[in-house]
């Protein structure tokens, strides 16, 4: 029998309270118009049918939400190569929509970074090299590697999910490399968190500490996968994993459920 290990953060509209940077708001959760039963709701059946009140079940109208400020980018998602620049691997680089669901069905393995990760620093390229070796097998062309940093042990109401390890140019690359094509984390961020990374250039002047892990996929094309949860539930091996994001045509993004399925 096939175990489902649900691998999606929540969206929820209250998140928004919680972000440190309100331009942030919109990765975390949309603001929510509520159609109630009773009362906007209701109102559009009376319009629609001419009915009263009274012609409803117990005078309740149907029940609905328009979703507003709702980005991409916003909860669990699948990041285009088209996200980190119009040119992935010297060809247009693909949006979410160019991609093949078979794409985004494949075996995953989890890297436990947890013993080296540090808040607001890149993963070292040597800890994923550990992490790697402790799985058993090598990445095979194709696979989904996801990186569990511990971020799930947060809340997202507590400011040091927002100061999160990331991914520096050169991790990145090391997992593109070995074949990973798709790269998820358990982190609000594949890289370092803006912040950390602003502060870095402002002292070096050095352009690589500019979203380094977000354009190695320039260089060679993969899929990110941002703001997983539940990476404690998965073995580190066995297992295949699905990505499903909503199919919006020619975006750089779009929010998906990300189910893990074990034998």
């Amino acid at each position: 029998m096939t175990r489902l290990i649900d691998l999606t953060y929540p969206i929820d509209p209250a998140f928004r309270d919680t972000v440190p940077v309100p331009e942030m708001a919109s990765i975390v959760g949309p603001t929510v118009q509520w159609l109630t039963h009773k009362d906007t709701g209701r109102a559009m059946m009376l319009e629609l049918f001419g009915c009263t009140p009274d012609d409803l079940p117990d005078q309740e109208g149907m029940a609905g939400e328009v979703l507003n400020d709702f980005g991409t980018h916003c909860g669990t998602h699948v990041d285009a190569p088209w996200h980190s620049g119009s040119v992935s691997e010297d060809r247009p680089a693909r949006t979410i929509s160019d991609i093949e669901l078979c794409e985004l069905f494949v075996p995953g393995m989890v890297l436990d970074v947890r013993e080296w990760a540090r808040p607001g620093e890149a993963i070292p390229v040597d800890a994923l090299k550990s992490a790697l070796a402790a799985t058993g097998r090598e990445i095979q062309p194709g696979d989904a590697v996801l990186i569990r940093t511990g971020q799930e042990r947060y809340p997202i109401s507590d400011p040091a999910y927002f100061n999160y390890p990331g991914m520096s140019g050169a991790g990145t690359r090391f997992l593109a490399d070995q074949g990973a094509k798709i790269l998820g984390t358990d982190a609000l961020g594949w890289d370092r968190p803006i912040p950390v990374m602003v502060r870095a250039f402002q002292e070096s002047g050095d352009p690589r500490e500019i979203w380094d892990g977000h354009y190695a996929i320039r260089d060679k094309e993969a899929f990110i996968v941002q703001q997983l949860d539940n990476l404690a539930a998965l073995p580190l091996t066995g297992f295949t994993v699905g990505f499903f994001p909503i199919k919006l045509i020619g975006t750089s993004a779009a929010p998906a459920r990300v189910v893990a399925f074990l034998d």
